[in-house]
């Protein structure tokens, strides 16, 4: 079956795709391309996938300091919506090139533009998402940071998931109502109506790709929604890792992982100091990874190493513990490790996963960004490589991760689906 997966936004955000992608393409039934920004072209190329560039480069639109946690969410979507306004065409464009010979559609949420290319061309698609906020449930409010979590009960909870849907389409239907009519002539969705729920009369198949081990399936979810397990992607064949990285993890106890992803740092080189303080109040060794808020690495002591990238399943085993914002792909990796997590949520789904790090027994408390001290990181260091009960929770709770095979059951629900 030819398949084109297509996903938008961070690193996060496009990994587990990638990793969906080698996997359909291992089982050799399937010929994949993969849709993504330009700026995963090169990570697409390791695994040998057919890539298809969208047009813009995520890194380059979101700033090179990252998604700056200080603004208001609802603001910072709209002014990113605005910044796509002239690349919307490009993309909307590149995405209906990248579907044309598929007999199967897989997007993410922020590549919603497939679903209208599925729509036009008639063949079937399913949304995939790493954040179980897709679809409304009393269980939980949506993870998404727009509404609070209040302890209202269910019908409050389902409310955020139904209000941050109306929200998406009142931002998102404009240009894709200008689109569907102007060129891929279909009609404009009206106001209100969120279309991704359902296609073709019967309701459209949405993929969790994260664990019900760690985020269970509500019960008011409907047998159309699959939570499918985590999407991991494990290193390139010919993948390396550089000697000085295995010097220095040679070179002493397992150093405590710090990084903050694509999350914006507007004094790289103060975090870096903290940093660095609350290592030495815990007495541990370091590896700073830079991210996209670029942590100023420079003139660093010998117990920590700098680093701009390396595989998170091949490094986060080697840890002690790992210092984080909390996006779902680090917080997964994190659990499949088998270590303690110490989570600074930023913004959006982080608190969500914060929270489970929690109530799961697998992290100390976490510590909000705007609360962030080298004293508070320290202690929260330290328990987490000196509580032997939360370590012996989470090398039990990798055991079961390590376990699951999300993409292998993905797979299977793909390919029921299609027959």
């Amino acid at each position: 079956m030819r398949i084109t997966i297509l996903s938008l936004g961070s690193r996060g955000d496009v990994q587990p795709f990638i990793a969906l992608a080698v996997g359909l393409q291992k089982t050799g039934r399937h010929k994949v391309r993969f849709a993504a920004p330009d700026n995963f072209e090169s990570l697409a190329r390791e695994y040998s996938l057919n890539f298809s560039p969208l047009g813009v480069d995520t890194q380059k639109m979101l700033g090179p300091g990252g998604i700056d946690p200080d603004q208001n969410l609802l603001l910072w979507f709209s002014e990113v919506l605005r910044s796509m306004k002239p690349l919307a065409e490009r993309i909307t464009e590149s995405t209906w090139l990248a579907c044309q010979d598929a007999e199967f559609i897989i997007y993410s949420l922020v590549g919603i533009g497939a679903y209208h290319v599925a729509e036009k061309l008639g063949v079937p698609c399913m949304m995939a998402s790493p954040i179980p906020g897709v679809t409304p449930t009393r269980a939980y409010p949506n993870p998404n940071g727009i509404f609070p979590s209040l302890p209202l009960g269910g019908g409050y909870n389902r409310l955020t998931h139904i209000l941050s849907g109306q929200l998406f389409q009142i931002f998102t239907g404009p240009l894709i109502n200008r689109w569907r009519k102007e060129k891929l002539h279909l009609p404009a969705i009206p106001f209100g109506k969120n279309p991704y729920f359902h296609m073709g009369g019967r309701p459209q198949p949405i993929l969790g790709s994260y664990s019900p081990i760690i985020s269970p399936k509500p019960p008011d979810w409907g047998d159309n929604i699959h939570v499918c397990g985590y999407w991991f992607l494990d290193p390139a064949p010919d993948w390396q890792p550089s000697a000085q990285l295995i010097a220095f993890l040679e070179a002493g106890a397992p150093p405590v992982y710090i990084g903050f992803g694509s999350m914006a740092n507007r004094a790289p080189q103060k975090m870096a100091q903290l940093v660095q303080e609350a290592l030495v109040l815990s007495e541990q060794r370091g590896i700073l990874a830079a991210g996209w808020g670029g942590l100023d690495n420079a003139n660093l002591p010998d117990n920590i190493f700098a680093l701009d990238s390396t595989p998170h399943a091949w490094l986060f085993p080697r840890t002690a513990a790992v210092v984080h914002h909390g996006g779902a792909g680090t917080t997964g990796a994190g659990f499949r490790a088998g270590i303690p997590s110490v989570l600074v949520p930023h913004l959006g789904d982080q608190p969500f996963w914060a929270k489970r790090v929690t109530e799961l027994g697998v992290g100390p408390q976490p510590i909000p960004r705007n609360k962030l001290t080298s004293d508070r990181l320290a202690a929260a260091i330290t328990t987490a490589t000196t509580d032997q009960n939360m370590q012996a929770r989470a090398a039990a709770l990798g055991e079961r991760i390590r376990a699951e095979d999300g993409v292998a059951r993905t797979i299977e629900i793909i390919e029921g689906f299609s027959q």
